[in-house]
């Protein structure tokens, strides 16, 4: 998120890209890294927007967040988020389980979020949000890419030439300029480090299932 972001357009996205599936989404936003310059208002903004998340029977239309998938998981995100306040991160909103009958955790923010703490180096499969100041864009990229994961990426600001140079240095399988990450049958899809190899969708994907025979001859 860098300082010349459209708030307006991002903190909804931003919200939404967090709680996809409450959280449990190999392709929903788990580190939300901001430059200093905007990253108090960004999460003022942010706050606010995760406070109207509704909790409730996922079969209900009107719920925004459900359970989490099962009563392990929540723990081990419980004790994600509890090990990185102990590190040093700030509870801004949420952080405990809900009590109510299944596996609820309330939607959570964490910042002040530094390197070593599970919400900066772990991955964070669940309704918990990080946020990460930085300086500027070059320590911005410098942080995106301190990560064992590398599925996909979401980058904001309103210089698309910027985007497009600052895309480059990414190391993540997808860069989503001013958009959601998802998956689309047109685009190649994949991550590199642990987050994975080779392609599915698109014509690389098709080839994937292609056998292909060499004939050599001399």
């Amino acid at each position: 998120m860098l300082d010349d972001a459209n708030l307006e357009l991002t903190i909804p996205i931003a919200v939404k890209s967090r709680m996809i599936n409450n959280g449990q989404s190999c392709i929903a936003a788990k580190r939300f890294i901001v430059v200093e310059s905007i990253v108090e208002e960004f999460t003022k903004r942010f706050v606010q927007e995760m406070k109207k998340i509704k909790m409730g029977n996922p079969l209900d239309t009107d719920t925004d967040q459900g359970p989490m998938a099962r009563e392990d998981l929540l723990l081990e995100l419980d004790a994600q988020v509890k090990r990185s306040i102990t590190a040093g991160a700030k509870l801004i909103l949420g952080g405990k389980r809900v009590d109510r009958p299944g596996s609820f955790y309330e939607a959570t923010v964490l910042t002040g979020i530094e390197k070593g703490m599970p919400a900066y180096n772990e991955e964070i499969f669940g309704p918990v949000a990080a946020i990460i100041t930085v300086k500027d864009t070059e320590e911005a990229v410098r942080v995106a890419n301190e990560t064992n994961f590398g599925l996909g990426s979401s980058l904001w600001t309103e210089d698309i030439d910027k985007a497009k140079l600052i895309a480059k240095e990414i190391e993540a399988g997808s860069v989503f300029i001013n958009g959601l990450m998802k998956s689309d049958p047109k685009l190649p899809f994949g991550g590199i480090k642990i987050s994975g190899y080779g392609r599915e969708l698109s014509h690389y994907g098709i080839k994937e299932f292609v056998n292909i025979k060499t004939v050599w001859i001399k």
